[in-house]
């Protein structure tokens, strides 16, 4: 009788890999999310409650801070989470998350974002791209590296005079940043979606 081959199974993540999965991330609240979405995934093992019910309300008031709905009441309860789990995790792996994120929150990061401002430039719902007229020579590559349609304006050509100028429509642009490098002249930036400032 043949025996059935067995599949090989995916290696399970660890802490090495959370960790690795928020290494080129700069922002102290994005790297926050991904830490504990990563922990989530896999490494938590879910038999206390300090952590299973504590990352996932970690997560949710990480998520409506990097969105730019957070309180300091979603800062506080966070600060409260990693406080308890620190204290009543029954594993390593849930003593390093809450350690993680006591790291995280002595940053000034998360008050900076709490008053609208992503230092980083991670948190996409603080930011916005714009063209500046000033720099930009009507040449059309950001409207054609744009794959959301999002970029409106005419290229200039010498026969012609009184050209639409580029604009990014903000309600379909998708912040991805591709028209950014596409620009030779540097004539899209990157602002504060609630100030209009330079960032």
């Amino acid at each position: 009788m043949s025996e059935t081959p067995v599949k090989d199974e995916k290696p399970k993540k660890d802490m090495k890999d959370v960790l690795a999965a928020v290494e080129t991330i700069k922002c102290p609240v994005q790297r926050s999310l991904k830490f504990v979405e990563e922990f989530l995934s896999e490494p938590m093992c879910g038999k206390c409650h300090p952590c299973a019910l504590g990352s996932f309300e970690a997560m949710v008031r990480l998520k409506r801070i990097s969105s730019g709905r957070g309180t300091q009441g979603d800062v506080a309860a966070i600060q409260r989470i990693a406080d308890e789990m620190l204290e009543a995790s029954r594993c390593i792996k849930g003593k390093d998350t809450a350690k993680f994120l006591l790291n995280e929150l002595k940053t000034g990061s998360f008050k900076e974002h709490l008053e609208g401002h992503c230092g980083e430039r991670e948190c996409l719902s603080y930011i916005m791209f714009k063209v500046i007229p000033e720099k930009c020579v009507l040449c059309g590559l950001c409207k054609d590296a744009c794959r959301y349609n999002a970029i409106t304006g005419e290229k200039k050509v010498s026969y012609r005079s009184g050209y639409l100028p580029f604009e990014i429509r903000q309600k379909r642009c998708v912040k991805c940043g591709e028209c950014v490098p596409a620009c030779t002249y540097g004539a899209i930036e990157v602002i504060e979606e609630k100030s209009g400032v330079l960032v």
